[in-house]
């Protein structure tokens, strides 16, 4: 019998091109990948992903290519494409733990000779200048609620203390300001996101998609070097841009749920005894539908009770779908966007939905200079509005509010729910979560009560962590 192997094909050795290639020929090849890996170059790698990928269109193939980018000093407006694909991974550079300079942002191309360019400068460099005025009167407020602990370092108390005040004073800073972002992709997740750049309506985000995709060529000179704007993307989305609805908005729930799968706890369950019986679906509905209350929750018991702390559940659940809409700060939806296994839907920055108001930063006595900031960025985000709404998005602030509709299955919410309930998870998304949650076991309790959350209340992060939702 042969002799089980499992190894390497290592980027240091050959090319991404080539290992996709290796990998691909195997389905025909009954070599082993070394020695159709040894019998390859770059040139007959490029000649096959000439043949197969553009010409036949087996994109497929790409998927064993992978690239690790670095984008440094990317407005956060842009960065939110940049991570706006599913399958693939990102590192941020955290608002919560680092500080930012009084130059650290971008100016909208848009603004070039433009008017407004100078007020928008001026306006973003008050947001900043009262960012960096805010550290240490809420520093100095962390301090004396948050003594050094027995035995701890300088090094370990900076840290821990500055999570919190760095936490408070990001509320200020502007979708403008930079950031950092490592992402890791295959290349057909890469030329997916050349294609979404390219044919993006911000000319920012449209030279970084030049870049990536040059910085790409080098290592996948084939498999990018054909991405490029997308007709239908580019029409489409100034279609829509262009329709004015007129409708006015109403009042409602900054959480609403409002739609979900009524069957969905049943169907959850009768997909757990379908996978390990020899019935057909339709049977094992009506046979969960059949048991009484107890039956039902020795059912759940079974499939959920032993779930532990980092489990992760069946798949079964997935079953179960739910849509929310919702109404959240925009530092809690950079928590938020990084759960895409949900289908996400964010509307523009805007501030025309409110700011919040940390509690901290108005028991620190900033609460004045924070308010007058926001206003400054809200009436300036009119003037750009009148302008270009898009290019608006660059002046306001995270701590202003912003719609995004959000659907995902009972699976993800175990995750989403579980991780952002958690101790040291930021407030604003706390909140969010608990309140999420909250209508998840309103309407599927008997499935829902199996995750671990935290002991809070939405209300509660309410209470102790803001001054004003």
């Amino acid at each position: 019998m042969p002799e089980r192997e499992i190894y390497l094909l290592s980027p240091r050795a050959l090319s991404p091109e080539t290992i996709a290639v290796a990998f691909a020929k195997t389905s025909r090849a009954p070599e082993s990948f070394r020695e159709i890996a040894s019998e390859l170059s770059d040139e007959k790698s490029a000649q096959f992903h000439e043949k197969w990928v553009v010409g036949y269109g087996h994109a497929s193939v790409a998927e064993h290519a992978v690239l690790h980018l670095a984008f440094e000093n990317i407005s956060r407006v842009a960065i939110e494409t940049i991570e706006s694909s599913r399958l693939a991974s990102y590192t941020e550079k955290s608002t919560r733990y680092q500080k930012w300079g009084p130059d650290d942002f971008t100016i909208p191309p848009e603004l070039n000779e433009h008017p407004l360019r100078d007020a928008f400068i001026q306006t973003v460099r008050l947001l900043f200048s009262t960012y960096a005025e805010s550290l240490d009167p809420v520093k100095n407020l962390i301090l004396s609620k948050s003594p050094r602990r027995e035995n701890e370092s300088d090094e370990a108390y900076d840290r821990r203390i500055r999570s919190q005040y760095v936490d408070r004073c990001r509320f200020i800073l502007p979708a403008a300001a930079n950031a950092n972002v490592g992402m890791t992709a295959n290349a057909r997740i890469i030329e997916m996101v050349i294609r979404k750049m390219l044919s993006h309506s911000l000319a920012e985000v449209r030279q970084i998609g030049e870049t990536v995709k040059e910085v790409s060529k080098a290592e996948t000179p084939t498999l990018v070097k054909y991405a490029d704007a997308t007709e239908y993307l580019v029409e489409t989305m100034k279609e829509f841009a262009g329709r004015k609805s007129n409708v006015e908005s109403q009042a409602s729930d900054w959480c609403n749920l409002i739609d979900h799968d009524l069957e969905g706890e049943n169907k959850i369950l009768a997909a757990a005894i379908y996978r390990f019986d020899e019935m057909a679906y339709a049977d094992a509905l009506a046979y969960v539908k059949a048991l009484n209350q107890t039956e039902r929750e020795n059912l759940a018991e079974s499939l959920l009770g032993k779930l532990g702390k980092y489990d992760v559940p069946l798949r079964e659940l997935e079953y179960s779908t739910y849509t929310f809409d919702l109404v959240m700060d925009q530092g809690a939806f950079a928590e938020f966007k990084r759960h895409r296994m949900m289908t996400q839907t964010p509307q523009r920055l805007t501030t025309r939905l409110g700011y919040s108001i940390p509690l901290l930063v108005t028991e620190a006595g900033f609460g004045s200079k924070y308010e007058a900031a926001m206003e400054a960025a809200a009436k300036m985000y009119e003037k750009l509005h009148a302008f270009n709404p898009d290019v608006a998005q660059y002046i306001v602030p995270n701590g202003f509010n912003r719609r995004v509709l959000a659907q995902f299955n009972l699976r993800e919410a175990f995750a989403f729910c579980q991780l952002r309930t958690a101790a040291n998870a930021h407030f604003s998304i706390r909140r969010v979560a608990q309140k999420m949650y909250a209508e998840l076991a309103r309407v599927h309790p008997l499935l829902t009560k199996y995750m671990k959350l935290r002991e809070e209340t939405w209300q509660q992060v309410e209470e102790n962590y803001f001054t004003k939702v």
